[in-house]
């Protein structure tokens, strides 16, 4: 069983996922940052109330852990995109109308979808309105 390029055209393999974790981890290092800067330029006469950091740093906490939380759903619905495309592999596809018909010999995932090859050479982005058997 083949399964053929994971990626659109141009695109590599988790960079959406690796873009936003790399983005949330520099975010967070300048929070901290300024977190940082902000306690140590305060007026003496006027702290800022300690509550209020830790509310900040609690709030960024959860986006940063939204953020993980989704890339590892993005991971988990990739693989389940493979296995049900490898499924698919020496099964017969046909249209409703009956224009396309075929085996599926290999199958091509991208970030947009499905593409199965059939044995015609016939190359089918796999949607609505496709009967499989």
């Amino acid at each position: 069983m083949a399964v053929d390029a994971v990626g659109a055209a141009g695109s590599q393999p988790g960079t959406a996922s690796s873009t936003a974790a790399n983005k949330a981890a520099l975010d967070y290092d300048t929070f901290l940052k300024l977190l940082v800067a902000e306690m140590q330029n305060q007026d003496p006469t006027e702290p800022m109330d300690s509550t209020e950091y830790v509310a900040q740093l609690a709030t960024f906490s959860q986006v940063e852990q939204t953020i993980q939380t989704n890339t590892r759903l993005e991971e988990l619905l990739k693989s389940s995109s493979i296995s049900q495309a490898g499924s698919l592999i020496g099964r017969t596809i046909s249209s409703q109308d009956g224009s396309v018909t075929g085996v599926v010999e290999s199958v091509e995932i991208y970030d947009d979808g499905v593409v199965a090859t059939l044995d015609s050479g016939e190359k089918v982005v796999m949607g609505p309105g496709l009967q499989v058997s």
